[in-house]
């Protein structure tokens, strides 16, 4: 049977107050993000083109299939909802910082070397750091890092490494020439990540709320502008687990508006939103 809301075009279809409770819970359910009332026009903008790819009268429909613990939807959901906002060399006195005074010690110790870039989006942020990690430690040092992100759609951008002019504007030019490999013909416009840095970064789809499958401690963690979409216990829980997971010295680097959370122990403040292990 054809109902009048099947009739309307998907931008004129309203997201109810049931229906966004629902989509709310399960978003803080699935990926520990916290949707506050005034992110109901954008729920409902995001959301509109998962109701035409399923070919799905409302969002009562929409909700419904979400209902089912085992549907697939529920990826699309966090990937929709999730934002992803980030460039190279965001927030430079982060890089700086590791650059001039982070990394340069651990050459001394002579050990691996592992980075995190928790919360990677579309990949700028870990190639930034594989950047800065290869002219500090050039090639002779183990050193690996880790780029995660829930988001399936972005991390597939993020392995491709491919970047417009636009994109790419904020990396130095002896950087681009050194580490960024230009387009041409059909490519024209288009940066490709080289192969120099491509066996340093490892990106994995992860949600920070499930368990951590990695096995060893990080020297530096890097986690900006994530925790702020998170409420307190989620956000206390988070920073607590990076703790236990850096080495005894290493660093933690949050977002320009972010802190720690009252209540954190273990952690100095040696930068702008840096900060340094100093206990177990």
């Amino acid at each position: 049977m054809v109902t009048a809301s099947s009739m309307l075009p998907a931008e004129n279809r309203v997201l109810g107050d049931r229906e966004f409770r629902r989509i709310c819970a399960l978003v803080r359910e699935h990926a520990g993000i916290e949707l506050g009332d005034n992110k109901r026009s954008m729920c409902q903008t995001r959301l509109i083109r998962r109701l035409r790819a399923l070919n799905l009268s409302d969002y009562t429909d929409y909700v419904a299939l979400l209902d089912n613990p085992d549907s697939p939807e529920h990826g699309e959901l966090v990937n929709a909802l999730t934002t992803n906002v980030t460039s190279f060399f965001r927030e430079l006195h982060h890089f700086e910082m590791l650059a001039q005074e982070v990394l340069p010690p651990l050459v001394e110790r002579g050990r691996r070397v592992r980075l995190w870039s928790a919360g990677c989006s579309s990949g700028e942020e870990p190639w930034s750091l594989a950047m800065v990690v290869r002219e500090v430690f050039g090639d002779g040092m183990d050193v690996k890092i880790l780029a995660s992100d829930i988001d399936t759609q972005v991390l597939a951008h993020a392995r491709a490494g491919i970047y417009t002019d636009e994109q790419v504007a904020p990396v130095a030019a002896g950087r681009r020439q050194r580490f960024l490999a230009r387009g041409a013909g059909a490519n024209r416009g288009l940066w490709r990540v080289a192969d120099e840095l491509r066996g340093l970064v490892t990106f994995n789809q992860l949600n920070l709320f499930d368990s951590w499958p990695m096995r060893g401690s990080f020297d530096v963690i890097s986690c900006r502008n994530v925790i702020i979409y998170f409420d307190v216990p989620n956000k206390t829980k988070l920073v607590r687990g990076y703790h236990d997971r850096l080495q005894p010295g290493g660093h933690l680097l949050l977002g320009h508006s972010e802190s720690l959370p009252m209540g954190i122990n273990g952690f100095t403040n040696v930068g702008r939103t840096t900060y340094r292990k100093t206990t177990q």
